[in-house]
C-alpha cells in the first residue's frame, strides 16, 4: 500500500509541474525614522538645495559614547568626509532633525588597501550643533550585534532622489559565504549604507557583495568583527582616515 501511495504522489507531482517559486517581497515606503537620514554632497543647506541635487547615500545613527557618530558604506565615502551633510529624518525635501556636516571618516585598513568588499563599512563622526550632539537630538542609535541566520531582519534606506523617501523590508536573514543577506526588490542606487536592524542591534549596512546586490537579493558586509575598532578609533578622536574613491569598486557593471 505504501509503495502504491508513494507511486501515486510522484505521479501527480509530474502532472502538476515544477513548483511555482514564491516571488521575494518589495521593499516598500516606511516612515522615516530619526536615527536615519540620506548623505548629501556637496551642501544639503547650500549648493545642494540651490542646484536640486539628490542625496546619494544612506547613514543612521550609532550609539556610541561621544554621541555623534554614524555608519554607512564605505564605497559612499571619499577623502575625510569633508562637506558631506546628514539630514536624519529627513522626508519630503524636509530635514526635521536639521543638517549635520561631517568632519571625519574611519574605514579598515583593507577598505584603505584594496577596497575588500569585506569591509565595505565607515563610520562617520558629524560636528555639533548650536553646541549640541546628534545623539542629543534625535535619539541613541542601535548598539552593534551579530546577524542571525533564519531571523528576521528590518532593512532601510533612501533611493537616490531630492525629496527623501524612504524604503523598507522585513523578511529573513541569511548568509551568503559569510555576507549577511536577504532577498527583497526595490533597494535602488542611494540605498547603499542604509542599516540593517535585527532584534533591536545594528547587524549591517547595505553593500559589501556587489555593493549591496545587483539583483532581488541584498547584501551586506560581515560589519559586526569590524565595526567596534572604527567606533573605537573614533571615540577616542584618532586623525581621520583618508578614504580612496570607492565608489566603483565591486560594483554590479
Amino acid at each position: 500500500m505504501r509503495m502504491l501511495l508513494a507511486v501515486l504522489s510522484a505521479l501527480a507531482v509530474v502532472l502538476a509541474g515544477p513548483a511555482a517559486h514564491a516571488a521575494p517581497p518589495a521593499a516598500g515606503p516606511v516612515e522615516p525614522a530619526p536615527t536615519v537620514g540620506p548623505l548629501f554632497f556637496p551642501s544639503v543647506g547650500g549648493l545642494s538645495t540651490l542646484l536640486h541635487l539628490p542625496h546619494f547615500c544612506s547613514a543612521s545613527v550609532l550609539d556610541s559614547s561621544t554621541r555623534d557618530l554614524l555608519v554607512t558604506a564605505a564605497h559612499c565615502v571619499y577623502g575625510t568626509g569633508l562637506t558631506m551633510e546628514f539630514a536624519p529624518g529627513f522626508h519630503d525635501g524636509i530635514a526635521p532633525y536639521g543638517v549635520w556636516e561631517v568632519r571625519r571618516a574611519y574605514v579598515t585598513t583593507a577598505w584603505r588597501a584594496h577596497q575588500d568588499p569585506a569591509d565595505d563599512v565607515a563610520v562617520l563622526e558629524v560636528a555639533p550643533r548650536a553646541g549640541r550632539r546628534l545623539e542629543d537630538v534625535v535619539g541613541a542609535g542601535e548598539p552593534v550585534g551579530t546577524p542571525a541566520a533564519s531571523a528576521p531582519v528590518t532593512v532601510t534606506g533612501y533611493p537616490m532622489g531630492v525629496d527623501g523617501s524612504t524604503v523598507g523590508c522585513t523578511t529573513g536573514l541569511y548568509l551568503t559565504g559569510g555576507y549577511p543577506s536577504i532577498d527583497c526588490t526595490g533597494f535602488a542606487d542611494g540605498t547603499s549604507g542604509g542599516p540593517w536592524i535585527q532584534a533591536g542591534r545594528l547587524v549591517g549596512v547595505v553593500g559589501g557583495k556587489e555593493q549591496g546586490g545587483c539583483a532581488d537579493s541584498e547584501y551586506s558586509a560581515p560589519i559586526a568583527g569590524r565595526l567596534p575598532g572604527l567606533v573605537a578609533r573614533a571615540e577616542a578622536g584618532r586623525p581621520s582616515d583618508l578614504v580612496p574613491i570607492g565608489f566603483l569598486a565591486n560594483a554590479c557593471l
